[in-house]
């Protein structure tokens, strides 16, 4: 990209954008940059959801027709009885595997938190912020899983959390909705701080989970603490910002002590976002779905070769991310 594809496009300039923008400009080549990785990486994540998803309903398929033996031979610390589909696997990671189950997470826990955290979020968010409609969270929720795992994806392969570029993602969706009549700028914002809470939180689950795997750590454990964590950041974090917020008057802007650089950069595109796609560079909105497709393209390449030639093929989610 940075070799290629930024310095083809900087030769547009003046044609697909205007000259005289700033470099962090999003209605100029920061514009592609965001939005360009951002499709790649929703490729390649869903991709993999789409993946992964089919092979979990057929193991589910083979499990109801019989299959569940396997649970007992656990149960009984025997060798699962091998699979021509499947590498034999070492006896430490037999062992974890067999800790790991025995302590699971219940499914209905699971999903019935999910559930009751987004009613709690759903009533009482557009209390604290009036242009955040109550529809516009559910819509978060509804999608947010399948977002959580293409950033906990994204965090296992490359150890970086993209937490913020799904934020960005949800402050263009939720701010071209509004609208600016219906105060989109703050939505789209609010919005986005929602939809970085989610995905991020199941990028540092997923990790304590591998974690606990590998140290024959109880799940269960794994995820209480995660929630305590959790729980002391939804005081302390306020409580730190306020502290910052009363001692200098000069918080946020530009040239201070703490000038909040980001604060600008997002308040750009949530400006960019309540005038929708139509305010985008010209050709970003095409380039977007090419690489959608490419994501995919490469995707399917890696895993219809054989694979002492398929790890060869760079994965489109850190082609993103650099």
């Amino acid at each position: 990209s940075w070799g290629f594809l930024w310095p083809l496009i900087e030769t547009r300039k003046g044609d697909w954008f205007p000259s005289d923008v700033e470099s962090s400009s999003m209605s100029g080549l920061q514009a592609y940059k965001v939005f360009i990785a951002v499709a790649m990486i929703l490729g390649d994540g869903v991709y993999n959801f789409c993946k992964v998803f089919s092979r979990t309903l057929s193991g589910l398929f083979k499990q109801i027709r019989g299959e569940a033996s396997w649970r007992n031979s656990l149960s009984r610390e025997e060798e699962p009885p091998a699979s021509p589909l499947t590498p034999k696997i070492s006896y430490d990671d037999q062992r974890r595997t067999r800790f790991f189950l025995k302590d699971q997470i219940p499914s209905w826990f699971a999903g019935g938190g999910y559930v009751l955290i987004a009613a709690v979020s759903i009533a009482i968010l557009p209390q604290m912020f009036d242009q955040l409609r109550w529809y516009y969270i559910l819509v978060i929720y509804v999608f947010a899983p399948v977002l959580a795992f293409c950033n906990a994806y994204g965090a296992g392969l490359t150890d970086w959390s993209l937490a913020s570029t799904y934020g960005k993602l949800a402050i263009f969706t939720i701010g071209a909705w509004a609208g600016s009549e219906h105060g989109g700028m703050l939505a789209g914002l609010a919005a986005c701080g929602v939809m970085m809470n989610i995905v991020s939180t199941a990028s540092d689950l997923t990790q304590d989970f591998k974690t606990g795997y590998l140290t024959l750590s109880s799940p269960k454990s794994m995820f209480v603490s995660q929630v305590i964590g959790t729980a002391m950041g939804c005081v302390v974090s306020p409580c730190v910002f306020l502290l910052f917020y009363k001692a200098f008057d000069d918080l946020g802007i530009p040239n201070s002590e703490y000038p909040a650089p980001f604060a600008t950069v997002y308040r750009s595109m949530a400006k960019l976002g309540v005038e929708g796609v139509a305010s985008l560079p010209r050709e970003c909105l095409v380039l977007c779905y090419a690489f959608f497709g490419v994501a995919i393209l490469v995707n399917i390449v890696k895993d219809s070769l054989p694979s002492k030639f398929g790890r060869f093929v760079p994965l489109p989610m850190a082609m993103a991310i650099h």
